[in-house]
């Protein structure tokens, strides 16, 4: 078996590229998420390491002297960190020129051979779900036997082996939580509308619906929404329970984890039991029956993708949601006392000024707890990427979506709204939604009855103060 190093590599300070964070970009409170997608085949290889650098602030310089001490390489990358990525590669290929490097994630997913010619230095790329695919390498077998690969002979052809079969037994992947209680300091991931310290893991894979802007259901996901066995995952919170003492909250981070309503509230139960506290990802239409399962066992939040509150921008995105039955399940959550994280996109296809001023006004008057506004991304490998390029709202030769810095640009535009516009109407978004007495008045209240909190949003709001200033100089492609 080949000595293996998965590493997140260093990267803009404060960016969060983990593979497991849906928009790799400096968020406007400093955020982490856990590298899941890493972990799972680090799990998978025995006397592996992990380096997540980003939220441990690890350096270049203290990650080279690694590389004389491994045979493999296993890169997690994004089309935000890609060129970073690859300059990280290269300085450690001149530390060590046996090491072999390999790539994973959404980028190389969709874009194999393009990612194996602009990174010269990449020696293979591992296709679509790649977890046994890296097993497969690790344990040394030869790469013209291994699914799901794209390499680079010695002679510098590029080869694409078939495409390796989608995982179907979940519960065949091991436990991630080891990986973490073994390779990260679990008190460095944080986001702002959990408890901290948290956890998140996967309970299954892919997702029902077809949103034309999400990444990975149309990258290495699916569509179809596999799931570890209700045993399985009672059995791993368990287990965490005991392993991390410090955890204030799990959460569930499949893409629609409500997907499959049985099932979430045989796990809610088991979870009840366990006595802890859990978040996850939910579509806007849970019925209250399930809600009042979910919160009589432990559920505190739920992060909802609202994306806008016009309905034809919810029909052009695909997006399989109704404002009224959206506004029943918001008005569910406040009646039983979960709370809710809204997201919100702007510039999908069919915005102007008139629906970002409706999607404001109806985030206003469903109020979930908190809000987070991001620019619509084109991300290669999704329908909202063909459709711009198809329609002329994206130049592909200038199609970044972040800036210099990491902070998240407006790549598209329409001929009734400008990049600009679209990019200055996020800042609008938030101080609309959170400077009202309304909501001031609940942010004091909530400080005021818990010191951990004042302190947190304290802090949050020197950090959204510094990325406001970030913004400035970022925003719109040239």
């Amino acid at each position: 078996m080949l000595r293996t190093l998965f590493m997140q590599a260093p990267s803009f300070d404060g960016f969060d590229g983990g593979a497991g964070s849906r928009y790799q970009a400096k968020r406007e409170i400093k955020s982490f998420w856990y590298p899941t997608w890493l972990a799972q085949p680090a799990a998978l290889v025995e006397t592996s390491r992990l380096i997540d650098a980003p939220p441990h602030k690890t350096s270049l310089a203290e990650v080279l002297p690694l590389a004389k001490q491994y045979d493999l390489l296993v890169l997690h990358t994004s089309v935000p960190s890609f060129k970073s990525d690859v300059k990280v590669a290269e300085a450690m290929k001149a530390e060590n020129p046996d090491l072999k490097i390999g790539m994973i994630g959404a980028k190389v997913a969709v874009d194999a051979d393009g990612s194996l010619k602009t990174g010269e230095v990449i020696d293979f790329v591992a296709r679509n779900e790649f977890d046994f695919t890296i097993k497969d390498v690790a344990d040394g077998h030869s790469w013209s036997s291994i699914k799901g690969i794209s390499y680079r002979t010695e002679g510098g052809a590029i080869v694409h082996n078939e495409d390796r079969p989608i995982i179907a037994d979940m519960d065949s992947l091991p436990w991630v939580t080891p990986i973490y209680q073994r390779d990260l300091k679990i008190e460095n991931y944080f986001i702002g509308y959990l408890k901290h310290p948290y956890i998140s893991i996967y309970s299954g894979r892919g997702c029902k619906s077809r949103c034309t802007f999400c990444l990975w259901p149309q990258t290495v996901g699916g569509h179809v929404y596999r799931t570890r066995s209700v045993e399985n995952v009672v059995e791993e919170i368990a287990w965490s329970k005991k392993a991390f003492p410090q955890v204030k909250e799990f959460f569930f981070d499949d893409d629609t984890f409500t997907d499959d309503l049985p099932r979430a509230e045989a796990i809610a139960k088991g979870l009840g039991r366990l006595g802890v506290t859990w978040s996850c990802n939910a579509k806007a239409n849970v019925p209250r029956k399930s809600l009042e399962v979910f919160k009589e066992n432990g559920l505190r939040l739920l992060l909802v993708g609202y994306e806008s509150g016009n309905q034809q921008i919810l029909h052009n995105i695909k997006k399989g949601m109704r404002i009224e039955v959206a506004e029943k399940f918001t008005k569910d959550c406040h009646d039983l006392g979960i709370a809710i994280h809204g997201t919100f996109i702007m510039g999908l296809p069919g915005e102007s000024e008139e629906t970002i001023r409706e999607t404001i006004e109806w985030a206003r008057k469903i109020n979930p707890h908190t809000i987070q506004v991001s620019l619509a991304a084109p991300y290669p490998g999704t329908f909202l990427y063909k459709q711009a390029i198809e329609n002329g709202w994206l130049d592909a030769e200038h199609a970044e979506l972040v800036d210099d810095n990491g902070v998240q640009i407006a790549p598209l535009h329409y001929p009734n709204l400008s990049h600009e516009r679209i990019f200055e109407n996020v800042e609008t978004f938030y101080k609309a939604f959170y400077f009202r007495p309304k909501k001031i008045a609940s942010i004091v209240g909530e400080m005021l009855t818990s010191p951990d909190m004042m302190k947190r949003r304290l802090r949050e709001g020197v950090e959204f103060r510094e990325f406001l200033k970030d913004r400035k100089g970022a925003g719109v492609p040239a």
